[in-house]
């Protein structure tokens, strides 16, 4: 068995610190892999990986789900993506109990961390392997995480919005679901750069559900009720491109400053025409990529550890690279 490609680091646009911390390598030899998995192993036959994503309806996950693609076309690799539609915990939990007695390894992003690291316990003592990606389980017995650390990203985007700033005005967090545990890291480390400002206050946290009209006019909504806010922080992919829209729409282009993060075709636009001031990239088709990739390298016998997939911040300055 060899890896599907080797796991160097790097990071897109601007280079940052590797943000995950890592853990101690981990190899088959620590582990007690099912029976069923170690004959299809010593047999030579393609290993089954799963990989669950949180909300496969979101516009993120097509990103993801190239690289999952991407990763199943390497021989004797069969890697399928699956997840619910919309967050919901309990049809993650129920679709990949039905799938367990076929999968030779599982990688997890979780919808809730608390609902879902009973199941990723009761997968790896089951024999099969678990890593996390994307959203992290570290209180669960996944074996390493690949991704970014989401508390320290939202510290990056906090850090952002507050040089754009100059250090003083009024800021609106956005997010497509305030109560998941991804969004309340990047939230913990977004309040956390911009509260070492003391010229600038946070004024809500705003949540706008996922539906794109609705992200929109819960935005649009908010800044009626309070037209003096200087900055939207989106905490995720798909509320970026709607506060740029807005800011747009409303002929508030350089007076309102949006700090977001991915590359959706849309932000990409709004960041080139300078309507959003910056995103922050998570490198999701790698993230895809590397899930299926650590659980091969791991039954190959090798050892892995957590994999910092890197970061980058997109400006005005640097977005064509992303453009060509």
């Amino acid at each position: 068995m060899k890896k599907l490609l080797t796991t160097t680091v790097l990071a897109a646009g601007i280079g940052l610190p590797p943000l995950v911390a890592q853990a101690e390598p981990i190899s088959l030899g620590d582990f007690e892999l099912a029976p069923r998995i170690a004959e299809s192993i010593a047999a030579g036959e393609p290993l089954d990986i799963f990989v669950s994503y949180h909300d496969v309806s979101n516009e993120f996950a097509p990103f993801v789900r190239a690289g999952v693609e991407r990763a199943d076309e390497a021989d004797n690799v069969n890697a399928r993506f699956i997840g619910p539609v919309g967050a919901d915990a309990d049809a993650q939990i129920s679709e990949i109990e039905t799938l367990l007695d076929q999968m030779d390894g599982l990688a997890i992003s979780s919808v809730s961390t608390d609902a879902l690291a009973p199941l990723i316990n009761r997968v790896v003592e089951a024999g099969i392997p678990v890593i996390s990606y994307n959203t992290d389980n570290p209180d669960s017995n996944r074996l390493v995480f690949a991704g970014q650390d989401l508390v320290q990203s939202g510290r990056e985007a906090g850090k952002l919005m507050a040089d754009i700033l100059g250090g003083e005005g009024r800021v609106m967090i956005t997010t497509l679901d305030a109560a998941a545990q991804w969004s309340l890291d990047r939230e913990n480390g977004a309040r956390e750069a911009l509260g070492e400002h003391d010229g600038i206050e946070v004024v809500r946290t705003l949540n706008t559900g996922t539906d794109p009209q609705e992200i929109f006019a819960a935005i649009e909504n908010a800044m009626l009720a309070d037209p003096n806010i200087d900055g939207i922080l989106s905490l995720e992919c798909c509320s970026t491109p709607a506060a740029g829209e807005w800011v747009e729409r409303n002929n508030r282009t350089g007076e309102v400053k949006v700090v977001g993060f991915d590359l959706l075709d849309q932000t990409v636009e709004l960041v080139a025409e300078g309507v959003i001031q910056a995103t922050i990239d998570q490198a999701p088709e790698r993230q895809g990529y590397e899930a299926v990739n650590l659980l091969v390298t791991f039954l190959g016998g090798d050892a892995i550890d957590d994999l910092d997939t890197g970061v980058g911040v997109y400006t005005p300055d640097n977005i064509a690279e992303v453009m060509q």
